[in-house]
């Protein structure tokens, strides 16, 4: 696959995300944030099980260590990093505004390349540009008050953490796994379950509710986790995680836009050029474009000295 093609995944799974923010915000009207993510990410691993079946005979393309790593091991790993960053956020967005809830998230972006460092990971200086003009981007679109660290804003940086290691681990099982059809399924479906055991513990589950946020439930389950998880797992067998997490950051633009088109709310001068400058990051990232996906990859690992055991 071509570095251009993983790229359009990436920035198609971010869409799906920046548009799922108005979900997660109408859902929690009805159900309790354990409670949503339980039933979502149910519905998202049942979404997969078609797929799941229908390539169940099929060869895949795989790398020379793909199948290498147990998909239910791997995903139930990477599940657990999802939970608690899921969790995080949505609880977060109770507590502190959506502005700050999105740049505290998207925070990701610099922290990926910083854990990297510690991994061996060689980050190039064009990545570090990118981070730092998409940084400046978020904070213009969506911090609108004074910034301070409230609780809500607490959680949000915690869970930022999470979404980090998240993208992290999909970049290391993403190319060791046989199928990442199965790694998603693995993922959502123990998401699911810790949530749903945490939502019985804590809050009312009721049908009279699950019925009300149907469509909510609907769109952040089969887009937002089946489609969405899958094209990042897909995407980032062929992009470093740094580059990913610049691309991805995108969701929080198409948030904006789908505010816009959906709410009716406008975007001021200052919101306009955060988009800008995101976008102005993520086209920084595509100097390198014209290479092949894999070539990329490996040269932005190239200090991975570990990289040969792998």
């Amino acid at each position: 696959m071509s570095a251009m093609k993983a790229n359009i995944l990436l920035l198609m799974a971010a869409a799906i995300w920046g548009l799922a923010f108005v979900a997660q915000r109408v859902g929690m009207d009805y159900v309790g944030p354990f409670t949503f993510n339980g039933f979502r990410f149910a519905l998202g691993a049942a979404s997969l099980l078609p797929l799941i079946w229908y390539y169940r005979n099929k060869d895949q393309q795989q790398t020379a260590k793909a199948g290498s790593v147990s998909a239910i091991k791997a995903g139930f790993l990477v599940g657990l990093i999802l939970f608690s960053g899921a969790s995080l956020q949505q609880i977060g967005l109770v507590y502190t505004t959506a502005g700050k809830a999105a740049f505290i998230t998207c925070l990701y972006i610099v922290i990926v390349p910083i854990l990297g460092i510690f991994l061996r990971h060689y980050i190039s200086l064009t990545n570090w540009v990118s981070s730092g003009i998409a940084v400046v981007g978020l904070y213009l679109l969506c911090v609108k008050e004074n910034f301070y660290i409230s609780y809500g804003d607490l959680l949000q940086l915690v869970g930022a953490l999470f979404w980090s290691v998240h993208i992290l681990l999909i970049d290391y099982f993403a190319a060791r796994v046989k199928n990442v059809l199965h790694l998603t399924f693995f993922q959502a479906a123990t998401c699911s379950a810790l949530s749903l055991v945490t939502a019985s513990c804590l809050e009312t589950i009721t049908l009279s509710g699950l019925m009300a946020g149907i469509v909510p439930l609907l769109y952040g389950g089969i887009a937002s986790v089946a489609i969405a998880y899958t094209l990042q797992a897909i995407g980032q067998k062929y992009a470093p995680p740094s580059h990913a997490a610049i691309i991805m950051s995108m969701e929080t633009v198409f948030a904006a836009v789908g505010g816009f088109l959906v709410l009716g709310e406008r975007l001021s001068f200052q919101e306009l050029m955060g988009c800008l400058l995101m976008f102005a990051g993520m086209m920084l990232t595509q100097v390198k474009g014209a290479q092949p996906a894999n070539a990329a990859k490996n040269m932005d690992k190239a200090g991975d000295k570990a990289s040969c055991e792998r």
